[in-house]
């Protein structure tokens, strides 16, 4: 299993992004695809999670943040728009297997088995 993230860049602020996550080595359908941020010095911070043709989103992002998928590619994207300096961190793309019983929503950061490198984003005031 393989995640991949790109897009990473520094942008201005009010500026936007399209990070991708290409995944490799397992059944894209079968798995929860989740978003995540990191700031220096601080928690790693959810963005969104998708599973089962649903995507959810960290109230704080909803509506400037947008996950698309493309099943055939095996690839997540992650559009960025009006994008603020405190949006600067490291953002990774993770999957987990999901659950019979999983819960609708965000999943914990814990619960992932797989995690890319991540991108780095940079946004300037």
């Amino acid at each position: 299993v393989q995640l991949v993230e790109s897009g990473g860049d520094l942008v201005q602020a009010g500026g936007s992004l399209r990070l991708s996550c290409a995944a490799s080595g397992f059944t894209f359908d079968d798995y929860a695809i989740g978003w995540f941020r990191q700031a220096p010095g601080k928690e790693r911070e959810a963005v969104s999670c998708t599973f089962d043709g649903a995507t959810y989103y960290v109230r704080s992002m909803e509506g400037r943040f947008a996950v698309s998928s493309d099943n055939a590619e095996n690839t997540v994207y992650l559009q960025m728009n009006s994008l603020r300096p405190e949006d600067t961190a490291v953002y990774h793309c993770a999957a987990v297997l999901v659950r019979s019983d999983q819960t609708r929503g965000i999943i914990a950061p814990h619960e992932y088995n797989y995690w890319g490198q991540g991108t780095q984003v940079t946004v300037s005031s």
